[in-house]
């Protein structure tokens, strides 16, 4: 009987449990079903914040984690699972519930997993592979050999490291760009062909810093040294690298800097390219001497320069031929002097520079720093003209291979006052302008990595800093603290300490430079304070620029600068209290934008030789009624910003006769009216005037042109708005009884209207109305952008218009859609007969867009012509056609239409669910210069079901794609 019990109580454990489980499923079905649709729906929200932010942070540099991708495509599966087990729940029998009730918590179970992994701490996005970009480089003369022999260590796996030398100028860095260049070719050998500038001194933090840069990487800051060499060897580690690193100057290891070393195993090489042949040497490299050039490969350089026409006169040809045997078979001598010579002719002034060269290398040892130094140096006095020189040395005041921007480097010149005052501020602007080609023709200056650049080739500036020995320059060396005391020496003209780490300035640090006349301390974000001191002994002070920097306040000591011409304050987010300035009378340039004072620094209404005043700042709101009655010289003025309140009168400026750049915010429409009726704004070379509450806020640090922005305006009658005739660019902001611009009747008296922006104007049915206006001001627009008009229904009415008229928007080059909810057809077919121009096209967030390109007025099935002969859309000029988010939109052209854009780079389709066809021809031939090269799509789905006219299109453009 013990047994018998025994196997029944065995019996129960086993069975009960089950039945248990079984009861409780069936009892608990509702809800099990209930949490998990709500677990569902939980998560596919979760799939749509991902997928969103993806959208936001996935970029030319960013590309989504792996992970992420995964999970998402993971999200879509398991929600085809939970459809079908909620669709057998639903319609569960009651003896199937505890079963189904079952499948429903294990499917809970598996959701939350899914959530759990869905948290992503590190983010979504990681750094795309580096990508290097060709570096701008003149022809190479000569050295192919030792081009040939550093290309052969490369490709080969005997010699992982290379050292360049040879003396200052005689081709080092020239022959590694080309070399740079070369290896970008090589797509399958190496994974990154980075490329770094060293120079002098070593810095090892920056230089960890910069090479993580080249491989789309980033550190912080603050860390050290140690801690950087650690994180750089991982990510190094994970690739096959050629490291060229150029102008070293100083010995150092690399695990030191965190640089794996290159072996065979690893395929990774390192060029190091130096004057010092100890540092190659002591880095373990293979050495590769670069010899100067032939006289032959040296006269072909220079006549590359002077024009080789110059030989057809025999007795110039000859005196031309000495001077290149001068040059010593140095490139950058003979590119120098070459520039030197250009456009001159006579015979006497080439033997006359003959001579003069001679003379000053006569007393040179042969083979030493000085050689190239006086070769250069004999360029720089052939200027002559004193302005120019000192104009060109200024540019010593940045970084060695500092990228100069071309505009700021001419702002400077006339900040430190090098360019000569003339009548108005732009033709001082020209004045440099002038001196800055002068400079580039003669060859002192190179040009940088695009047209709006230049740089000083390090021996370059080595000259000019020789030649000026007042000179102290310490830019961009990551100083922490402020140099000795014992360095600031009496005989200082100019200081540069731009674009370091200090952070602060010792209390006691009084230097004595009593002819010190420029003083660069911008870009030292960390300095907070000045002590009081610090300017006492520099009474001979003129340009001082503290911008970029994070002072509270300016010391008083600042007051007593009665020499000073320029104060420069540019992004001083931190600044609040700028002292009594009156005393400061030669003051000509005060630049405080973006400061956060609240109120105009008192004493600016005495500054009688201001020409230039910049008050962009976020927190000002008062501004004295006197102030700009002062201030007669005033060229440049800037009073506004979008968060501030404060206005001024227009008659406050009409005084103001040699002002030329002007940016504010009037009273209101009535004051704006009058401005423009007085024609004060004819005198002005750049205006950005605004009225009532806009969202545009213009940054001037940007060369806006002439730009009217207008908020919360009435429009009613002839006068409701008057404007320039002049205005270039129109910003349009919640106007109330405005149904087109053709309601705006002084725009068609404007001739130079080349971009205009309308937003949230609830009234507005068409842009332009053709019945009623002149189609001139849209001919000239360049740029149309058109966002949140709730009752757009057509871009442009010309309903009744003559077939004859004119084409309309001839020249537009730029057009915009957002949020016009009503709109349905974006262009008629009559409309894209003047689109030809046409470049960019972005439609997004149009939840009624049903067609990009239609019939006017009738359905594309109620014609023969529409649906039985095929009709051709040619918009030639097309690069970038960008769709998202337009749920309706089921055609880009009739269905019998196709499109020719043969100049299509960019298409982008995002959440067009109900598009399918894609009508392109003629541009996804496979060939070297197909244009279209990049499709983002999404969801991803959408490449799959997507149709287009041309069978091979798919195949073809598949590399192209990327997926958001």
């Amino acid at each position: 009987m013990a047994e018998i019990a025994t196997l029944i109580l065995e019996f129960i454990k086993c069975v009960v449990p089950p039945t248990q489980s079984c009861v409780d499923n069936h009892r608990n079905f509702k809800e099990n079903a209930k949490d998990l649709e709500d677990k569902l729906s939980t998560l596919n929200c979760k799939k749509v914040d991902v997928e969103t932010q993806l959208l936001n942070e996935v970029c030319s540099e960013k590309q989504a984690k792996k992970e992420v991708e995964k999970w998402v495509q993971d999200v879509e599966k398991i929600n085809a699972e939970i459809q079908d087990v909620l669709k057998r729940v639903h319609s569960a029998s009651y003896f199937s519930r505890a079963r189904l009730g079952k499948l429903a918590r294990e499917k809970i179970d598996v959701l939350d997993a899914i959530l759990q992994r869905g948290n992503f701490p590190e983010g979504l996005v990681l750094n795309k592979p580096a990508i290097s970009l060709p570096i701008p480089v003149e022809d190479l003369e000569g050295e192919d050999t030792v081009k040939e022999e550093i290309l052969g260590y490369l490709k080969g796996n005997e010699v992982p490291m290379i050292g360049v030398c040879g003396i200052g100028g005689v081709g080092k860095t020239t022959i590694m760009k080309h070399i740079h260049n070369e290896l970008l070719l090589m797509e399958s050998r190496f994974d990154n062909v980075i490329w770094v500038t060293v120079s002098y001194p070593l810095n090892v933090v920056r230089l960890q810093h910069e090479i993580a840069e080249r491989m789309n990487e980033s550190f912080l800051e603050n860390e050290d040294e140690q801690s950087l060499a650690s994180r750089l060897m991982q990510i190094m580690g994970k690739v096959k690298y050629v490291l060229i690193l150029d102008d070293v100057w100083q010995r150092f290891t690399l695990k030191d800097v965190g640089i794996p070393s290159p072996t065979k195993e690893n395929g990774c090489k390192i060029v190091i390219t130096s004057r010092k042949v100890d540092v190659c040497q002591f880095l373990g490299c293979e050495i590769v001497k670069v010899s100067p050039l032939s006289e032959e490969e040296s006269l072909n350089l220079f006549l590359d320069k002077v024009g080789r026409d110059i030989l057809q006169n025999q007795e110039l040809g000859e005196i031309l031929k000495l001077m290149v045997k001068e040059c010593a078979g140095l490139p950058l001598a003979v590119v120098v002097i070459a520039g030197s010579m250009i456009g001159v002719t006579d015979v006497h002034q080439w033997r006359h520079a003959l001579n003069e060269l001679r003379e000053r290398l006569r007393a040179i040892v042969e083979g030493s720093e000085d050689q190239i130094f006086e070769r250069l140096k004999f360029s720089y006095d052939r200027l002559q003209d004193s302005k120019t020189q000192n104009c060109f040395l200024s540019c010593s005041l940045y970084a060695e291979d500092y990228q100069i921007r071309k505009e700021n480097l001419v702002k400077q010149w006339i900040d430190e006052g090098l360019v000569e005052e003339l009548g108005s501020r732009r033709a001082m602007l020209d004045k440099g302008w002038t001196i800055l080609n002068k400079l580039e023709n003669s060859c002192l200056l190179e040009k940088g990595h695009s047209e709006a650049f230049i740089k000083l080739h390090d021996v370059v500036r080595d000259m000019a800093l020789r030649i000026s020995p007042q000179f102290m320059v310490k830019a961009r060396m990551r100083l922490t603290e402020i140099p000795d005391k014992h360095e600031w020496a009496e005989n200082l003209e100019k200081v540069s300490l731009m674009q370091n780490e200090i952070s602060d300035i010792p209390l006691n640090m009084c230097p004595n430079c009593p002819i010190l006349t420029t003083l660069m301390l911008q870009g030292n974000r960390a300095l907070s304070q000045i002590p009081d001191c610090f300017f006492a002994n520099m009474q001979g002070l003129k340009c001082l620029n503290l911008s970029e920097t994070s002072i509270e306040s300016l010391p008083h000591s600042i007051c007593n600068l009665e020499n000073l011409t320029t104060l420069l304050l540019q992004n001083c987010r931190q600044l609040k209290h700028v002292p009594f300035l009156a005393k400061l009378k030669a003051l000509k340039k005060l630049d405080l934008c973006e400061a956060r004072i609240e109120v105009a620094p008192e004493g600016i209404d005495m500054l009688v030789n201001l020409q230039y005043l910049d008050l962009w700042c976020p927190k000002l709101v008062e501004l004295s009624t006197q102030l700009l009655s002062n201030l007669s010289y005033l060229q440049h003025l800037i009073v506004y910003y979008k968060s501030t309140t404060l206005k001024i009168k227009g008659e406050e400026v009409r005084g103001l006769k040699k002002l030329e750049t002007f940016q504010a915010q009037l009273y209101d429409l009535q004051d704006f009216n009058n401005y423009v009726k007085s024609n004060h704004f004819k005198r002005l070379s750049n205006y950005q005037l605004v009225v009532g509450q806009v969202e545009e806020d213009f940054d001037p640090s940007i060369n806006l042109s002439k730009v009217i922005s207008l908020g919360e305006c009435e429009i009613g009658g002839e006068d409701s708005v008057v404007l320039p005739d002049d205005v270039e660019e129109l910003w349009i902001y919640r106007f109330r009884n405005f149904k087109s611009l053709s309601d705006i009747y002084s725009l068609q008296k404007t001739a130079e209207l080349r971009r205009c922006f309308v937003t949230e104007c609830e009234e507005i049915g068409c842009v332009v109305d053709m019945v009623t206006s002149s189609s001139s001001f849209i001919n000239n627009l360049e740029r149309l952008c058109l966002d949140k008009l709730p009752n757009l229904s057509v871009v442009a009415n010309v309903e009744g218009v003559e077939a004859t008229s004119p084409y309309i928007f001839s020249n537009l080059k730029s057009f915009g859609m957002w949020e016009c909810s009503t709109m349905k057809r974006l262009f008629s077919f009559e409309l894209l007969q003047g689109l030809q121009n046409l470049e960019e096209i972005t439609v997004q967030n149009c939840q009624q867009m049903e067609e990009i390109i239609g019939w006017e007025g009738e359905e594309e099935n109620h014609t023969a012509d529409a649906t039985t002969t095929t009709t051709t859309f040619t918009l030639p000029k097309l690069r970038e056609l960008n769709l998202q988010n337009l749920p309706e939109l089921k055609r880009i052209c009739p269905t019998r239409g196709v499109m020719v854009c043969d100049s299509l780079q960019l298409l982008q389709i995002v959440e067009c669910p109900k598009l399918r066809r894609i009508p392109l021809v003629g541009n996804v031939r496979p060939s070297p210069h197909a244009a279209l090269k990049k499709i983002y799509i999404k969801p991803k789905e959408l490449w799959e079901s997507l149709e287009w006219d041309d069978p091979s299109a798919k195949n073809v453009l598949q590399p192209s794609v990327y997926f958001l």
